[in-house]
């Protein structure tokens, strides 16, 4: 039997270094390996871990493998994926800062930057369709993303009270669908 602490190690650390984009970049390949592979959480728990990622601060990819190596294995779990997680990043910016003056006016090195954009965009977007089908958005509720989105984007309204307004807003739906829930029993 293979030490869980290193092999969760093994794969935040696989994430981290092929991962461009950030974050919400590593969720497919994230979801694959917890989810899909290891079974170490399942697509429900997966979602509502994303959920709770994104609400609180820090890092999104940092969060989310905190929270999963905490329910594999408590403190010591959360410390394995994090670090597994964090550690590709830090050697790369390291690398980076040490080199980069050599390489900053290098046309080759901004061409390739200039190639990276477009597919980081589409590795940002999968996710975020994945996560609205199984958030059940339909005809009916897709309104409110979209709503979200422009509200930040064009209004320059701050994501906090966006979050803050959907928190309300589920508990009072939730209130008012329990509430009916129980005048037709």
């Amino acid at each position: 039997m293979s030490n869980i602490y290193w092999e969760s190690f093994k794969i935040f650390f696989h994430i981290g270094i092929f991962t461009l984009g950030g974050g919400y970049a590593m969720i497919p390949l994230i979801e694959e390996e917890v989810v899909n592979k290891k079974h170490w959480v399942s697509k429900e728990e997966m979602l509502d871990l994303i959920a709770i990622a994104q609400s609180c601060p820090g890092v999104f990819a940092i969060n989310i493998a905190t929270f999963i190596g905490y329910k594999l294995r408590k403190t010591r779990g959360a410390i394995c994926t994090t670090l597994g997680t964090a550690l590709p990043s830090f050697l790369i910016i390291l690398a980076i800062a040490m080199f980069f003056s050599q390489f900053k006016d290098n046309k080759v090195v901004a061409a390739m930057f200039r190639g990276i954009r477009p597919a980081v965009v589409a590795l940002i977007a999968v996710p975020t369709f994945r996560l609205g089908q199984r958030a059940k958005l339909n005809r009916y509720t897709i309104w409110i993303p979209i709503v979200c989105a422009l509200a930040i984007w064009a209004l320059g309204v701050s994501p906090i009270y966006i979050i803050i307004l959907a928190a309300v807003g589920g508990y009072v739906y939730g209130k008012f669908e329990h509430a009916d829930t129980t005048t037709q029993k």
